[in-house]
C-alpha cells in the first residue's frame, strides 16, 4: 500500500478527532551538543524544537525514521543506530489550522503520540551539512533557524519547548521495562 500525504481538509478533520503519531529526534553532534530549530508553524510556533515529524499511514517505523532523518537533517540514518527514548504525549491548544477558525469559531487542538529517539551524528555529518555555523542544507518549512546547544543550555532555556526538554529529563515519557 502506498504512503500518502493528506489534503488540507482531511488533515484538519484528523487533527481535530485523533492523535497524530510521530517521531522526534534528539540529535547530538560529536561534542554532545543538541540540534534545535526555531518553529515557524503552529503548534509550538516561535519555540526552539528538536527535528521530527509524523509517521505516514502504511509506513513502518524504520521507514519513517529514515525518511524523517533525510528530510529534517539532510542525511538518511538507520533506526538501528538510534537509542529509543520512549513514548511521549504532547498536547497543544492550537494547531497548524489555528488561523482558520473552525466551525462555530472553535480552534483545532493538536495531540501527538511521539516516539522519541536519540541519534549521535557521525563526525562527517556533524562537520559537514550540520556544522556549528553551516545550516544551508537544512529545510526551512518547519524551522527557520538552527543552532547547537549544550545539554545544560538546552535544559535551562525557556525558549526550548518543554516537550523537547523532556527528552533529556529521565522522569518524563512512558518507558517499557
Amino acid at each position: 500500500m502506498s504512503k500518502q500525504w493528506l489534503d488540507r481538509e482531511t488533515f484538519k478533520t484528523i487533527i481535530d478527532t485523533t492523535p497524530l503519531v510521530s517521531i522526534d529526534l534528539l540529535v547530538r553532534n560529536s561534542q554532545g551538543q543538541i540540534l534545535v530549530g526555531k518553529r515557524v508553524n503552529r503548534p509550538a510556533q516561535g519555540y526552539w524544537f528538536v527535528p521530527g515529524g509524523r509517521i505516514l499511514k502504511n509506513e513502518r517505523l524504520s521507514e519513517a525514521f529514515s525518511r524523517l532523518t533525510e528530510a529534517e537533517l539532510g542525511v538518511q540514518l538507520d533506526i538501528k543506530n538510534a537509542r529509543y527514548l520512549g513514548l511521549y504525549e504532547h498536547f497543544y491548544d492550537d494547531s497548524i489550522f489555528t488561523d482558520d477558525a473552525g466551525v462555530g469559531g472553535t480552534e483545532v487542538s493538536t495531540h501527538y503520540v511521539v516516539n522519541g529517539f536519540e541519534v549521535v551524528l557521525p563526525e562527517a555529518e556533524s562537520s559537514e551539512g550540520l556544522s556549528q555555523n553551516g545550516y544551508a542544507g537544512l529545510p526551512c518549512e518547519q524551522h527557520n533557524e538552527y543552532q547547537w546547544l549544550s545539554e545544560e543550555e538546552f535544559k535551562a532555556s525557556d525558549e526550548v519547548h518543554v516537550h523537547s526538554r523532556w527528552y533529556v529529563d529521565k522522569t518524563k515519557g512512558f518507558k517499557s521495562r
